[in-house]
């Protein structure tokens, strides 16, 4: 029973390895290796998981559940960098530095992580060259697109950054058939991902939904014509209509 038991731990363990895209391609004895130096953790909502500064362990995988990591600037506002869901990974470059992450990570609901332990996963490496060079070949692809994220919030306001999010999920942005956008998370965080508050969000929302843009039901968003959505963001980035 026992044995069974931690059987279904590792094979948990591993599938959630597996679907990191830090792990994209490894073979199964690879993952086996992997899993080897990594124990899970469970959050509860709002429950921090570091500080800034906090000696780093290792870094995480998120097995389910999300983890919002964050600054808080000189004025005491918190700054959201990105939220990681399930599959994502983060704090990867602790690996290479003495000190811990330069920001705060904090569950916004009840959350599963994985940690990659510090020490085991750097003897690994040691031992195969070659996976170092896979891992850094997905870092470098989740660096683009943190990259891209934080573009994203340099838009100049909150409307244009929404119309920007929800655009880049349409399959067909120039498109006139409606597009459903089914959300994986609270509008609270991902108001926070846009750079602002719950209520702003929602006022935005009642505007898109008044210029028959939008319906919002539930988690669902439809965006009516992703056409005429994408022509306001245009208008608002001040492109060519």
């Amino acid at each position: 029973m026992f044995a069974n038991l931690i059987e279904l731990r590792n094979a948990a363990l591993i599938n959630t390895l597996r679907s990191c895209q830090l792990f994209t391609g490894l073979p199964a004895a690879d993952l086996e290796k992997v899993a080897a130096v990594t124990v899970p953790k469970t959050l509860e909502k709002g429950q921090y998981l570091f500080h800034e500064g906090d000696p780093s362990p290792g870094f995480y995988v998120v097995q389910s559940g999300a983890v919002n990591v964050h600054r808080v600037n000189a004025a005491g506002k918190e700054q959201v960098i990105h939220v990681f869901r399930a599959g994502d990974s983060f704090a990867e470059a602790t690996l290479a530095s003495p000190k811990g992450c330069h920001v705060d990570a904090r569950a916004v609901e009840p959350t599963q992580v994985l940690l990659v332990q510090k020490n085991g996963i750097l003897d690994l490496l040691k031992r195969q060259p070659d996976l170092a060079l896979r891992m850094l070949g997905s870092m470098s692809n989740q660096l683009r697109v943190l990259v891209g994220q934080l573009e994203d919030l340099t838009l100049k306001d909150v409307e244009t950054r929404l119309a920007n999010w929800l655009v880049k999920r349409c399959p067909d942005p120039g498109g006139t058939q409606p597009a459903r956008i089914e959300l994986t998370m609270t509008k609270r965080v991902l108001a926070a991902e846009l750079g602002t508050v719950s209520e702003t969000f929602s006022r935005l929302l009642a505007k898109f939904r008044k210029q028959k843009l939008v319906t919002v039901k539930g988690k669902t968003i439809t965006i009516l014509s992703p056409a005429r959505l994408h022509q306001l963001l245009r208008m608002n980035l001040g492109e060519e209509p």
